[in-house]
C-alpha cells in the first residue's frame, strides 16, 4: 500500500463534512479509551488493484477502472451497462431495490425505502423466490410497521437460526420498530414477534439505521447513526426481543462486524474509522453487562465507514472494512491485537485515486450525492476467503481475488444498465428519491485531498455535466447491497435495477467446497 500524508487541515475538513451531514440530529460523544489505544491514521492509498482481464464477449468499461464517463452518461451508452466475466441470469426490478438486501436458501429479501415503498404495488419488504435464477418471482411481501417504515441497512439474516430481522428507519434514524421472522420456508417468512417491536403500542427502546447478528443468532446489534446509540437486543426468545445493553460509543456510529465467537464488535464510525468493543459480557449474558471499548482507529482516507467482515488467513484475524464515502475503498485491517489494529492493505478502483478525483467529478456530476465508493461487501467464506464481492456506488458489482490479501486483483464486474429518465417509476429506489441533488457532495473530502496534493486539475473536472448540481439523472445505478455468494452466482440488489442474479464466467472463480457467504454480521 502506497500512502501520501494527510494535513491537519484535511482532517478538520473531513470532520466538518461529516458534522454537516449529521448535526441536525445531534448527539454527544462517549469518552474514548485513555490508555493510548486511540490511533489517528494519516495517509491516503494511491494505488488501485489490477483491473480484470475480460473474456471474449464482454462489454467492458470505456474509461478508467470503475468510471462511467460523462460522454457515456450523456450519449445513453451507460443505459447498456458494462460487464466483464459476470453476466445477468435474471432479475426482479419491482419499483427499485431499496438500500440493502439479504438472502437465505433460494430467496432474497429486498429492502424497503420510505416513503416510496408505500406506493406499491408491492409494499414493504419484497420476498423474491430465486428457485429459478433466470426467472425469479415475487412470493410474498412483509408489511409489518418496521418493514413499511424503510429498512435502510438493518435487514439481516442469521442462517444458523433461520431468522430474518429488520428495523424501521424512515429517515436516517428510526426508533422502536424491529420485526423478527422465521424463514424456515424462505419464500414465506412467518412473523415471530407480534408484540414488542412490531406492535406500535409496544416499541423497543432502540434507535435504528443499521444492524447485525452475532454468529449464534442470539443477539441482534442495532446502531442508530445519529445519535450513535448502539443496542444489544436479546433474541434467545425471538417472540420476545429485549434490550440487554445499550451504550453511546461515539457521536455517529454506523455498521459493524462481529467476531466468530461473538466476543468482539468492530463498530464503524461515520467520521472514518472503527471502534473495537469487548462484547463478551453480552455474549455470556452477564447480568448488567459492561461493554468496554478496547481501541479506536480513526483515518482520513475515506469516511462514513460502513461495515466490517471478520475473516482469517492462516488462523490470523483480519477485517475487510468498507468506507461508504470519500474514496477510501476497502481496507484490510489486522486485528490480532485488539488494542492496536493495523491497516495493512487497501482495495481501490482507479477512479477513486487522488490523481483521478478531477475526472470523477466530471463524470459523476448530475448523478447524485454518491460518486464512486463501495458500500457493502461479502466474502465467499470467513476462513481463508478466496474472493470478495462488493456493491460499488455507480461502479456496479466488483469481484476481487483475495486469496493473497496483500496482492488483491479484480477478476470481474457487472455495472447494470442505467435507468436514466425513469425516476418517477422507481418509488422504492433511494437513488431515484435522492436525485433531487445532482452534485457528488460525499466526495468533498477526497477532492480536498487531491487539491492539497496538487493533483486536481480544474480543466479536467469541468465538462458538459458541470452545471447539473440539482436534479440528478440516474445515469448510473447505485449498487448498495452486498453481492452474496451462491456457488458461482452472486445475488444482490441495486437501487434502480432491483434484484439481480449474476453468473461468473467459467474459469473466473473456483467455488470452494466450504463456501459460506459472509457480510460479517
Amino acid at each position: 500500500m502506497i500512502v501520501q500524508p494527510l494535513s491537519g487541515v484535511r482532517k478538520i475538513l473531513v470532520a466538518a463534512a461529516a458534522v454537516a451531514c449529521l448535526l441536525p440530529f445531534g448527539a454527544a460523544s462517549a469518552q474514548p479509551p485513555d490508555d493510548g489505544t486511540v490511533q489517528e491514521i494519516d495517509g491516503v492509498a494511491t494505488v488501485s488493484v489490477p483491473p480484470a482481464s475480460c473474456e471474449p464477449g464482454a462489454q467492458p468499461e470505456t474509461g478508467l477502472q470503475g468510471d462511467v464517463g460523462a460522454a457515456d452518461r450523456d450519449s445513453g451508452r451507460s443505459t447498456q451497462g458494462y460487464r466483464c466475466n459476470l453476466t445477468r441470469l435474471g432479475g426482479y426490478a419491482g419499483r427499485g431495490g431499496g438500500i440493502t438486501s439479504t438472502s437465505f436458501d433460494h430467496c432474497l429479501y429486498m429492502g424497503s425505502t420510505f416513503p416510496g415503498d408505500l406506493l406499491g404495488p408491492a409494499t414493504g419488504v419484497q420476498v423474491v423466490d430465486v428457485s429459478d435464477p433466470a426467472n425469479p418471482v415475487l412470493s410474498a411481501t412483509l408489511t409489518e410497521p418496521a418493514m413499511l417504515a424503510g429498512t435502510w441497512e438493518s435487514l439481516k439474516v442469521n442462517p444458523a437460526r433461520k431468522l430474518l430481522v429488520g428495523t424501521g428507519v424512515p429517515a436516517l434514524t428510526g426508533f422502536g420498530l424491529l420485526s423478527v421472522y422465521d424463514i424456515s420456508d424462505c419464500a414465506h417468512p412467518r412473523l415471530l414477534n407480534p408484540g414488542p417491536g412490531t406492535n406500535l403500542a409496544m416499541p423497543l427502546p432502540i434507535t435504528a439505521h443499521e444492524g447485525g447478528f452475532s454468529p449464534d443468532g442470539n443477539t441482534y446489534w442495532a446502531s442508530g447513526v445519529a445519535p450513535g446509540i448502539v443496542s444489544a437486543v436479546d433474541l434467545t426468545d425471538p417472540a420476545d426481543p429485549r434490550v440487554i445493553w445499550q451504550g453511546l460509543p461515539g457521536l455517529s456510529m454506523h455498521g459493524m462486524g462481529i467476531s466468530p465467537d461473538g466476543n468482539r464488535v468492530y463498530l464503524s464510525n461515520n467520521f472514518g474509522g472503527i471502534s473495537v468493543l469487548d462484547s463478551s459480557a453480552v455474549q455470556r449474558r452477564d447480568p448488567n453487562p459492561v461493554v468496554p471499548e478496547l481501541a479506536e482507529m480513526h483515518w482520513g482516507d475515506g469516511w462514513a465507514t460502513q461495515h466490517s467482515i471478520p475473516v482469517e488467513y492462516g488462523g490470523h484475524p483480519y477485517l475487510f472494512t468498507v468506507d461508504e464515502a470519500g474514496s477510501g475503498g476497502v481496507k484490510l485491517i489486522d486485528v490480532a491485537d485488539d488494542r492496536r489494529p493495523r491497516i495493512v492493505n487497501t482495495i481501490k478502483l482507479a477512479i477513486e485515486l487522488p490523481a483521478n478525483q478531477d475526472r470523477a467529478v466530471a463524470s459523476s456530476m448530475g448523478g447524485g450525492v454518491f460518486a464512486y465508493d463501495p458500500h457493502y461487501c461479502a466474502a465467499d467464506r470467513p476462513v481463508d476467503p478466496t474472493a470478495l464481492a462488493c456493491g460499488w456506488e455507480s461502479s456496479g458489482i466488483r469481484v476481487f481475488d483475495v486469496r493473497d490479501p496483500m496482492r488483491v486483483r479484480e477478476i470481474a464486474y457487472y455495472n447494470p444498465p442505467a435507468r436514466t429518465g425513469q425516476n418517477a417509476e422507481l418509488w422504492n429506489s433511494p437513488h431515484a428519491l435522492a436525485s433531487v441533488i445532482g452534485a457528488p457532495l460525499l466526495s468533498g473530502p477526497a477532492i480536498i485531498t487531491s487539491l492539497e496534493q496538487g493533483l486536481f486539475d480544474p480543466t479536467e473536472a469541468f465538462g458538459p455535466r458541470s452545471g447539473e448540481v440539482v436534479g440528478g439523472d440516474i445515469s448510473t445505478d447505485w449498487c448498495f447491497a452486498p453481492p452474496e455468494w451462491h456457488g458461482s452466482q452472486l445475488w444482490t440488489a441495486c437501487a434502480d435495477n432491483g434484484f439481480l442474479a449474476l453468473q461468473l464466467a467459467p474459469g473466473t472463480y473456483s467455488v470452494p467446497a466450504d463456501q459460506h457467504s459472509t457480510v460479517g454480521s
